[in-house]
């Protein structure tokens, strides 16, 4: 693998010097602009100043029709509708999102996250056995699913239809089911590196458009969407750079109590950025699934209840400070592992069974 640091050219200087003068701008920004493919007016604006309108059409991922007709159908017939997550940041956020916007007007909705350490990541059979013992006939997988042929095909066994809302790259065989995943291959949809929530977010924007439902109602869960763009790393471009500039407007106009006093208990000051977001929240997310159980957080992201909500936070807050004291008990002792081997070793593995995971 070449990892020797690629320069891009320079541009053209008259589309520099046309771009610096449109946009009253130093020579050296309007380069960068025009480096990373904005040499208009307009391309600019798009990018400094992001409108909802901007956004995609939903419909045209791949099976978005086809899966929104599914749900509507699960309405209809009043069925039991499972919302399976990932325990990380991006899959707690999608199954709180689907939750918020959903609930008032389709109840028959519960949400299952598996156990970090004895289940694993990704759909499981032992979790589809229990599923179908309570009658679950419809299943959306968040933030996971597109490699769980198995799993998902043991599911569609036990008379449980699958939705699997993922933006990990898929395998050669994809599941058997209404799979929404930008990363297909034959999949048309003009962004590509939508966060797990963000896959999530499109599958509910388009069951709110069919549906004619409030807008407002959905768009007022952004904040969510940017809290697992930037806790997942997905590149800030695109329909992700508009999400997240909404979604941080809304958390430092406080809409959402939960987010606000993540933060005040953080001791974090406001206006909120995404760095804040990476290293303030999202590890004291990430402590509930390491350290207890991810269901918790949901099961934050949902209440509002303010005084079940400090609880909650307090709990978290302990659970991440508990992870950071583990955390660096290891790597005392992985040190002093190191250092006490009478060996050299280029390369050091360092393994202890009473280390948490």
């Amino acid at each position: 693998m070449d990892l020797t640091w690629q320069l891009k050219a320079i541009p053209d200087p008259l589309i520099i010097q046309e771009l610096q003068e449109q946009l009253q701008i130093d020579p050296s920004l309007a380069t960068l602009l025009v480096q990373r493919g904005m040499s208009t007016y307009e391309q600019a604006e798009h990018y400094f100043r992001p409108k909802l309108e901007d956004l995609h059409d939903p419909f045209l991922l791949k099976n978005m029709g086809k899966a929104v007709k599914r749900f509507n159908l699960a309405m209809e017939k009043n069925e039991k509708v499972l919302i399976y997550g990932d325990y990380d940041v991006d899959g707690t956020t999608a199954v709180s999102l689907f939750l918020n916007a959903t609930r008032k007007y389709y109840p028959n909705i519960d949400f299952y996250i598996p156990d970090r350490f004895s289940e694993g990541y990704g759909v499981n059979k032992k979790a589809i056995e229990t599923f179908h013992e309570q009658g679950f006939t419809l299943m959306f997988t968040l933030d996971c699913g597109i490699k769980s042929v198995d799993e998902i095909g043991f599911a569609k066994e036990n008379g449980i239809d699958v939705i699997v809302c993922d933006h990990h790259e898929p395998g050669e065989i994809v599941p058997d089911a209404w799979v929404l995943n930008p990363k297909q291959v034959d999949c048309l949809y003009p962004y590509k590196e939508l966060s797990g929530c963000g896959v999530t977010f499109k599958f509910l924007q388009a069951l709110f458009q069919e549906n004619e439902w409030s807008a407002q109602e959905l768009l007022k869960n952004l904040d969510l969407v940017a809290l697992s763009i930037a806790a997942d790393i997905v590149p800030i471009t695109g329909e992700n750079r508009a999400l997240c500039f909404f979604g941080i407007e809304q958390i430092n106009r406080k809409e959402s109590t939960v987010i606000d006093l993540l933060f005040q208990h953080a001791k974090r000051s406001y206006p909120i950025q995404l760095s804040d977001i990476v290293f303030t929240i999202a590890p004291r997310i990430n402590a509930a699934g390491r350290m207890k159980h991810a269901k918790h957080i949901v099961e934050l992201f949902t209440e509002t209840d303010v005084y079940a909500i400090e609880q909650q936070i307090h709990q978290i807050n302990e659970m991440n400070t508990e992870r950071r004291t583990l955390d660096q008990q290891i790597a005392i002792e992985a040190i002093e592992a190191i250092l006490t081997d009478e060996k050299q070793h280029f390369t050091n593995v360092v393994y202890d069974e009473n280390w948490s995971k």
